[in-house]
Formats: structure tokens, sequence, C-alpha cells
């Protein structure tokens, strides 16, 4: 067989990708070292599809804590179609793997009779997590005992939830205390400024300035001065 019939033989086996489809396509934000540090290591193709796969279905979720379990990954349809002809075995070689490299993080839970591994992406909140399992605590429990739906909080009293808003919120919540963006929505509604623009610059300030009382009285003019701002600076655009 020839180098060119064996070439167009390993050209129709390939499994082509019709494209990116037309409207609105849901975005998931990836951190930069995923790009500049990781991938550069990772040398298993199996790895790095488990790898992105996960930080793509941790990006779906909200919240405080997001993990996934065993069972989510070895039940995932889409991931393991990705993997081989034997996708259970090589799920649990890229896991091993991606928790070898440090990109996962790898904790075995007990709840009731049942125990089960979760994995966390190897971040701040992932590192914490860990740590508090380890010392016998549940930080899922422990966010949810006190954590109201920003979601809902956000459309009971701002106003819609569109996916550019939604997205806002879910990096406001890797970035801010739960019970900072709550207390952020309750101002700017008491305040009359329903405006995602000026809860975010409550927040903003409450992170150079801390979250005092003082500091929360002096800064509510310079909110309303920022906001101000920025709606100006919209409507000259417009």
């Amino acid at each position: 067989m020839t180098k060119t019939m064996k070439t167009m033989k390993t050209m129709k086996t390939i499994k082509t990708f019709s494209g990116f489809p037309a409207g609105k396509v849901h975005s998931t934000r990836l951190p930069d070292p995923i790009f500049t540090e990781l991938i550069p290591l990772i040398d298993d193709l199996l790895e790095l599809k488990l790898t992105l796969h996960v930080m793509w279905r941790l990006g779906q979720q909200s919240g405080k804590v997001r993990y996934l379990s065993h069972a989510d990954l070895a039940d995932d349809a889409v991931l393991l179609s990705s993997l081989g002809n034997a996708p259970l075995e090589a799920l649990q070689e890229a896991l091993h793997r991606a928790v070898e490299r440090g990109s996962l993080l790898k904790v075995e839970t007990a709840r009731g009779e049942i125990t089960e591994a979760i994995y966390f992406a190897n971040t701040p909140k992932g590192r914490r997590a860990i740590e508090a399992i380890e010392r016998g605590e549940w930080p899922d429990d422990v966010a949810s005992a006190r954590r109201t739906d920003i979601f809902t909080l956000y459309e009971q009293n701002v106003g819609l939830l569109t996916p550019i808003i939604a997205e806002e919120l879910r990096q406001a919540e890797d970035e801010y205390p739960i019970a900072w963006i709550e207390e952020a929505i309750r101002e700017a509604t008491m305040l009359n400024k329903r405006s995602w623009k000026y809860i975010r610059a409550i927040l903003e300030r409450w992170t150079t300035e801390g979250r005092g009382v003082e500091t929360h009285r002096r800064g509510r003019e310079a909110d309303r001065r920022r906001y101000l701002e920025w709606k100006q600076s919209a409507s000259n655009r417009r």
C-alpha cells in the first residue's frame, strides 16, 4: 500500500467536527494557568481529555464547594465516549495520573455506610475543602447551612438573570464570601440601585477598604459616584 493510500485510509477514519452552532453558545471560564502551566506538563491524551472535562464540569456548577464524585465521572456518557474501547479502565488510569500530576485532589469520604472518592480542582478552595474533610467536617454542609441562593436573590431583588449576569455571579462566588454578595445585593436594593455594576462596585470597595461599619457608610457615596459614571459612560456609547 502506498503512502498516499495509507493517508487516505487514515483520513476516512477521522471523526469530524461540524463546527460551532449559530447563535449564543454557553462559554466556560478556565483559569489561564491551565493553558500556560498545566497543559504543557500533560503527556497523556486520556489524562488531558479527563482534566479538561473535569474543569468544564466544575465550571458548570455553582456554589462555594465544587467537586465531582467517582460515580459522577463513571456515569458521564460524554466523557466515557472519549476514552476509547475500555472507558472505565481508562478513566481510572487518567484519574490516577491527574491526581499524581496535582491538577486534581482526591479524598475518600464516608457518608453513612458508603465510602466514595471525590475530586476537587487543585485550587485554594479545593485545598481548604480537602483539609476540612480530613478534619471530619463536610464543607458542603457548612456552606449550605447559611447560604442563600444568590441567583434567586438577584432575580427577586435586582432583575432578570441573563446568561452574562449568571456568569458574573459564578465568578463572584469564587472571589468573594457568599455573605458579602448577599449583603451587597440587599444594600443595592435598599438604595434602589438595582444593577450588577453597582453591586460589583460595593464588593470591590469592601475588598480594598474593608467591610467595617464606618467604611461601609463612607463608601456608599463612592459607590453611587462610580455607578453614575458608568451609567453616563454607557449612555454616551449609545
